[in-house]
């Protein structure tokens, strides 16, 4: 689960992490308003969506008078901003970020994300500051520094000392940098994050080390122990379709194709994904009912593909194992029954039952076409929407 930038400080703060001063704005009004508040010559305008690379897309502005909040305001309120991480679509911006300004003296790079390869979370920072690190890692991969942490004994002040000479902060703002990765640290597993990045943290005139932008993911496994975390969602910067998937406990995410997909297995999802692109069609979704749906949970996932109005047909791809062929074959036909099913379906049944389920697919008297094998279903159902 994402959250926005305003809400990742607000959870900072709490944790003694240091964040500039700041306040959200709905309207211009409202954005007005708060920036009287601050009280600083300075004042930056930020949007707010779940995305990065806001600033490159023009989403972030500096205003030296309250004349300059409000034609910001009234600029990026409504706006839809389009970065590398929003795809072509963009996102509208409904709520801005009113920040205290900064002098900034040096902008820096400090992360925390899980390493699969070593199962520990890794601390990674650069003095390349500002920039994707990607693009860092990419280019000068030698200004990249990790620390892995020890989930016994969490990170120490050593680590996190390292890290601070490794990227050059001034001596005499080490111990704060320290404070800072401890900080950010403890909200990392404390939280059950799944990426916390600070890109910039920066170095200030005045002598502070802080959090210019935050980004926080969270597992969305975990989020049952955090209340507080689930009360920063913003259902309106997530997909409809991933939404009511949520509902129903399926694993939903929509892509950019046209062909829709219905699998039971994450595995067996990639792998149909894969061979519909094999064979010369783009898949519209990602799509994991589980090994133990229902007839009415197929149903609602049925509902969810033919949302979608860029889907011009189905492959239903289902391996029977916990999951029988038959109650797939129910929720197939009451679903097509229920929406009035007007795009190519193609069915691959396999395992527990599939006799039966095919039976039931044959005698629905809903045009649907039965495939023998995962190639054949992918090859036909390309065919067809072709």
């Amino acid at each position: 689960m994402n959250i926005h930038e305003y809400q990742g400080k607000e959870l900072l703060r709490k944790y003694g992490v240091s964040v500039p001063n700041g306040k959200v704005a709905f309207t211009v009004d409202e954005a007005v308003e708060a920036a009287q508040q601050l009280g600083t010559d300075v004042v930056v305008v930020k949007a707010q969506i779940h995305a990065g690379g806001r600033g490159k897309a023009g989403g972030v502005k500096v205003a030296k008078s309250l004349d300059d909040v409000r034609t910001y305001a009234n600029e990026l309120l409504g706006k839809t901003l389009v970065t590398h991480q929003t795809g072509p679509e963009g996102k509208e911006v409904k709520r801005l970020l009113i920040e205290a300004g900064c002098d900034i003296k040096k902008e820096y790079y400090v992360g925390l994300v899980v390493d699969r390869a070593t199962s520990h979370v890794v601390l990674m920072a650069s003095e390349e500051g500002g920039t994707e690190i990607e693009e860092v890692a990419a280019k000068t991969p030698e200004k990249i520094f990790k620390e892995y942490i020890d989930p016994v004994v969490g990170l120490t002040p050593f680590q996190a000392r390292r890290i601070a000479f490794n990227i050059n902060i001034p001596s005499e703002l080490v111990n704060q940098a320290v404070k800072f990765m401890t900080g950010l640290y403890t909200v990392f597993i404390e939280k059950d994050c799944s990426i916390a990045e600070i890109n910039p943290l920066v170095v200030t005139g005045d002598g502070k080390v802080m959090a210019l932008d935050a980004k926080l993911n969270f597992d969305s496994n975990a989020l049952y122990r955090h209340k507080d975390i689930v009360e920063y969602r913003d259902l309106e910067e997530e997909d409809a379709k991933e939404i009511e998937a949520s509902k129903y406990d399926l694993s939903y995410v929509a892509l950019d194709g046209n062909i829709g997909c219905m699998v039971n297995g994450a595995g067996l999802a990639m792998s149909t994904m894969d061979i519909i692109k094999f064979y010369g069609g783009e898949p519209a979704n990602f799509l994991d009912v589980g090994g133990g749906a229902t007839a009415e949970k197929v149903t609602e996932a049925f509902k969810i593909i033919l949302s979608d109005p860029n889907v011009k047909g189905i492959f239903v791809n289902i391996f029977g194992g916990i999951m029988k062929c038959d109650v797939i074959a129910t929720g197939v036909v009451e679903a097509a029954k229920q929406v009035g099913l007007t795009v190519p379906l193609v069915v691959r049944l396999e395992g527990t039952n599939v006799e039966l389920g095919k039976k039931i697919l044959r005698e629905s008297g809903i045009d649907i076409v039965a495939a023998e094998s995962m190639a054949d279903g992918a090859q036909k159902i390309v065919e067809l929407v072709n």
